[in-house]
């Protein structure tokens, strides 16, 4: 068969992946750039590059500087589709979105919060706009909207399912039974949702599907059933270009299934992370001394959070995971090896083509 390419808005990539945007700094211009030059869409996350315990001011100013270092870096190693992933509650987000359009970014992923008023934002048409969805219901609430205010549509979705990592869009309630909102099920109510906007703006609006894909029959699975392409985490974290410590990628190696838990985190929605020391640790204290100079989290409840989520993922980041959280999906147990992008993504392929 022959490998689809993905259209989003203007790009266009050779293979239908986009490596997902993965916080705090696990997905950066490294990986991202190796990505990119395989023909998939790579993702810098915007989340977590600051100084946590500067001011508020120095806050922003080394986030934003942050930023514009990893965006020079990837492009600097690619002529290939780079993305940026946005978390909705990051207190200084519109300032981040506002850097990476100056510094040429065309693609911009947002999630963790309805992007309501991003289309005001970016007023750039050739810079394509793809919120993070988790149903036909916010993805039909977003298009109504930006049709209505501003005569815009998204260039694309991403529908993340509930076997995703990190941060999840669904309740405790419904993680209980993921059966119940599987991507099989979410996909076709969200392709039927979108066929008026399609009709309206004369395009097609591409559905990437994300959580729990892992292998390329996962991917055929998913473009038979509809998507044009899919969102894949996990599965880069084990990469030798991915930015993480040795310490963390081996805390992936180790997993076995009943490893992987749904957390609550303090910025106030489930989470899937790797059980570890520090979640153990954090049963029996309860709560840990939180310093919080500036609000990097709209959303976090400083006062009630039993610990600063920002410091624990950079902990692990640095290789201090027994003091550190780690982000995974459903399927990290799988993980057996630590392998190069380019070898991944020729495996997926090849799983594809086979599928």
């Amino acid at each position: 068969m022959e490998i689809p390419k993905l259209q989003i808005g203007s790009l266009t990539a050779d293979i239908p992946i986009i490596q997902g945007g993965m916080g705090v700094r696990v997905s950066l211009s490294a990986l991202a750039s190796a990505v990119a030059n395989e023909g998939g869409i790579g993702t810098i996350s915007s989340i977590g590059l600051g100084d946590i315990e500067a001011s508020k001011k120095e806050y922003e100013r080394i986030s934003r500087e942050a930023l514009m270092t990893e965006i020079h870096k990837a492009k600097s190693k690619t002529d290939g589709h780079l993305a940026i992933n946005f978390m909705g509650v990051l207190s200084n987000v519109n300032d981040l979105i506002q850097t990476s359009i100056e510094e040429g970014i065309k693609m911009i992923v947002f999630g963790a919060g309805l992007p309501t008023k991003l289309p005001a934002l970016v007023h750039d048409p050739s810079v394509n706009l793809v919120p993070i969805v988790s149903s036909a219901r916010v993805a039909e609430l977003i298009l109504r909207v930006w049709n209505k205010r501003y005569e815009r549509t998204a260039d694309g979705l991403i529908l993340e399912g509930p076997l995703a990592g990190g941060h999840l869009g669904f309740s405790e309630e419904q993680l209980e039974h993921p059966e119940e909102y599987s991507l099989e099920k979410l996909l076709p109510e969200v392709l039927e949702v979108i066929k008026t906007y399609e009709d309206k703006y004369g395009r097609k609006i591409p559905v990437i599907t994300g959580g729990g894909i892992y292998d390329g029959k996962d991917i055929a699975r998913m473009l038979s059933l509809g998507a044009s392409g899919v969102q894949m985490g996990t599965r880069f974290v084990c990469t030798k270009e991915c930015d993480v410590s040795n310490e963390f990628k081996q805390a992936y190696l180790d997993a076995k299934e009943e490893d992987i838990v749904i957390i609550k985190s303090p910025v106030g929605m489930p989470a899937r992370a790797i059980q570890n020391r520090f979640l153990n640790d954090l049963e029996v204290k309860g709560k840990l001394k939180i310093k919080c100079p500036y609000r990097c989290l709209t959303v976090c409840k400083v006062d009630k959070a039993r610990y600063c989520i920002a410091l624990a993922l950079i902990n692990s980041y640095l290789g201090d995971v027994d003091h550190g959280l780690i982000f995974c999906g459903q399927n990290a147990y799988r993980i057996d090896k630590i392998i190069t992008v380019k070898e991944l993504i020729q495996e997926l392929l090849s799983e594809l083509k086979e599928a």
